[in-house]
Formats: C-alpha cells, structure tokens, sequence
C-alpha cells in the first residue's frame, strides 16, 4: 500500500519532493496508525461491500470499516453478521494486500464471532473499532478480545477504541474517566493503534449538531472536550497515543449564512482551473472539512473519519507536508546535538531546536507515509490531481 497510488508516475514527479513510502499489514503500528489517514465507515450491510473495498483502495483509500453498530438497525445486525463475513471472504480471495480493514462491533463477543465467521479471511482484517469506549468490564472485555485473537492466529489485529460516551462528554466525570482509560489502554499498548473521537455522540449528548458552515472546533462544548483528550492520551513523552479527527458528515452543499471558508488567492494561482475547482469544493461543502481538517491538526490529530469516498482526497491532500515544513523539520532533527535557535531556510521563523523536536519527528513521519511537497506545489495541486474529477458532476 502506499498513499497517492492512484496518481501516474508523472503527476507524482512534478508534486513531490519526498514521495510516499509503502506499507503493509504487519508494517511497524507508529506507521500504520499515522498512514490510516482518512478512514471510511460503510454499513455492514452493503451487498457490494466486496467490490466497494476494492474500488475505494483503487481509488486512493487506505483504511475502511465495515460497521455493525450506528449505521445499521437494531433488528438488521444478525444479517448484518452474516453479510459482512461473506463479503469480506469474497473480498479476500481476490485481493492480496490492502487496504487497511476494520470491524466496528457492537459488543466484545461480537470479535470473537466474527473472527469464527471470517476463519482464514481474517487475514485481511487488521483489527476491530470498539465503540462507547469505557474503562468498565466492557471496554477491557474489547481489548482482551482482540488481544486474544491476535495471540491465537499470529495475525497484527488492532483495536480502536472510540471515546464517545457520556462520561467523557461531562465535565464533572470527564477527567477522571479519561484518567481510567489511559490506565486501561496502557495494559494493552501493543494491541491499540489509534483512538477515534465520536463527535457526533458526544454533540447528541446535549442535543447539539455542527452545521456544514462550521467546525468541531467552533463548539464549544466539543473543543473542550477534545482538547483535554489531547492532553491526556496524546502526549510525546511515551505515554501518548494516535488520535484522529471526528467525523464530517456532510457530502454537499446547503443554504450558507456564513462566507466561504476557502480564500480565493491560492486557486486563483491556478487560473480558471483552479477557480472552477474552488466553486466545486464550496458546493459540496468541502471548505468546513478542509477547515475542520486544518484545525484538527493543528491541535494535535492525525488523519479523520469520513462517510463519503469524496471526502478522502482532501484529507490526503492536507497530510501532505509541505516542503517548508519538511524542511524546517530536517533542520531541526540534523541539529539535535547542538540544540539552539536556527533560521529557517524560508527566511520567515526561527526553528527553536528543542521545543520544536517533537514537532519535526511526527512532520517527518507524516512525510515518510504521505510524502513531502515539492517546491512551490500546494495542497492545491494535491486537490486539483485527487478529486478535480471526482467533483465535476
């Protein structure tokens, strides 16, 4: 696998200085949980989800989940089962590797079925989403399933908790539940690749829904709480974990109150092309994801959960690394010993060895699995070569 893969070697030539480096199933975890990148939910109950998985890694897609929980009724979850374990079976007899696959169950005996249902198939499924994460029996049930399983079968299988519940919504029980979490997750470091941020249960728990106009960020209730899950399960002394970005629900455009998030400057430099495809991203919407996105890295999260395969290209697009980043990065880890304050080579900040180090090794791992930008290539270029066509109906 290998992200970009979709695009011709010669587009590749002209937009990157690094380019991205493959990976496997049983690649390093630190790799694979930034390489996720935008990951898509399909129901369960999909009866092309054979053919779907195949098209949406063609298409540049690296990680999928297939989902019995939220998106499926409550009486539709046996069939589901059984659709599911079916399709991913097809699924394996034709495709040897990628892209990333995940199982997103309901309840911890849920793993140990499906794992029976799927036999040698599992080979192809890297792990399992364990939704209202709690540091309860429930949640520690999830993680020794998984544990279990991978220990049985010798397969890398993953778990994904997704904090959601209502004691990580409110204040009076957020801090301490996360405390447990932590403790809870520590016992199984090996077997957790990254944490998910259900922001939309933790909107439904005050009755609150992010219109397309803004982001995660412009409620606050919501910033709130993500930012004291950064703060607890996020941090670089060794302690920390891989969170990604919430949920954007939107896949095209409604009434506006608010102007477009998107400036005019950067597509204008790509002349009419690049103002069409502006316009195309403004009516899907696309300019709160691209802010959402921007925002949550910014804040310390690394890649996103999406509902449309749309959606992936522009959060692909933005984990590029820029070639000002990628060098100021290469500075500061070639300066190491030395520590102190050194120019920029873009003339424009100082790069402050020791405080921004942390910084500059997550930059060159984001570099290493979605490459690096070649001089003057922004994450325009990246739209326009990703989703131009994508966006012309």
């Amino acid at each position: 696998m290998r992200h970009f893969q979709q695009l011709t070697d010669e587009q590749a030539a002209g937009l990157f200085h690094r380019s991205p480096t493959e990976f496997h199933r049983d690649s390093d975890p630190a790799r694979l949980a930034v390489a996720l990148g935008a990951t898509l939910y399909s129901p369960a109950t999909r009866p092309r989800l054979a053919e779907d998985i195949a098209r949406c890694h063609r298409e540049g897609l690296m990680s999928l989940v297939g989902c019995l929980e939220d998106s499926i009724r409550d009486d539709e979850v046996d069939a589901a089962e059984v659709n599911l374990a079916d399709q991913v079976r097809r699924f394996a007899l034709t495709e040897s590797d990628g892209p990333l696959f995940f199982i997103r169950v309901r309840r911890p005996d849920q793993i140990y079925r499906m794992a029976e249902r799927l036999g040698d198939a599992l080979r192809v499924v890297s792990g399992f989403v364990l939704p209202k994460f709690r540091p309860d029996d429930t949640g520690r049930a999830g993680l020794v399933a998984v544990h279990e399983i991978a220990a049985a079968t010798g397969l890398p299988l993953y778990a994904l908790p997704v904090l959601e519940s209502p004691e990580v919504a409110h204040a009076e029980t957020r801090l301490g539940t996360l405390v447990e979490i932590r403790h809870l997750l520590d016992r199984y470091r090996e077997r957790v690749l990254s944490l998910r941020v259900g922001v939309t249960d933790l909107c439904g728990w005050y009755g609150l829904r992010r219109p397309a106009e803004l982001t995660a960020w412009d409620l606050g209730l919501i910033a709130q709480t993500l930012t004291e899950i950064v703060n607890l399960l996020a941090r670089r002394d060794g302690s920390g974990y891989v969170i990604s970005g919430p949920v954007w629900e939107y896949f095209t455009g409604g009434e506006r109150v608010l102007k477009p998030l998107l400036r005019e400057s950067p597509f204008a430099e790509h002349d009419e092309e690049g103002q069409r495809l502006r316009g195309k991203l403004l009516r899907k919407s696309m300019d709160g994801l691209i802010r959402e996105i921007l925002l949550d890295k910014a804040n310390g999260l690394t890649g996103k959960t999406i509902i449309h395969p749309s959606h992936a290209a522009a959060v692909h697009a933005l984990m590029v690394v820029s070639h000002e980043e990628y060098s100021d990065a290469a500075a500061i880890l070639d300066d190491v010993e030395g520590g102190g304050v050194l120019r920029s080579a873009y003339q424009n900040k100082m790069n402050e060895v020791r405080p921004h180090l942390e910084w500059a090794r997550l930059t060159l791992l984001r570099a290493e699995m979605f490459g690096a930008a070649a001089e003057g290539v922004t994450f325009v270029d990246f739209l326009d070569a990703c989703v131009g066509r994508e966006l012309v109906a």
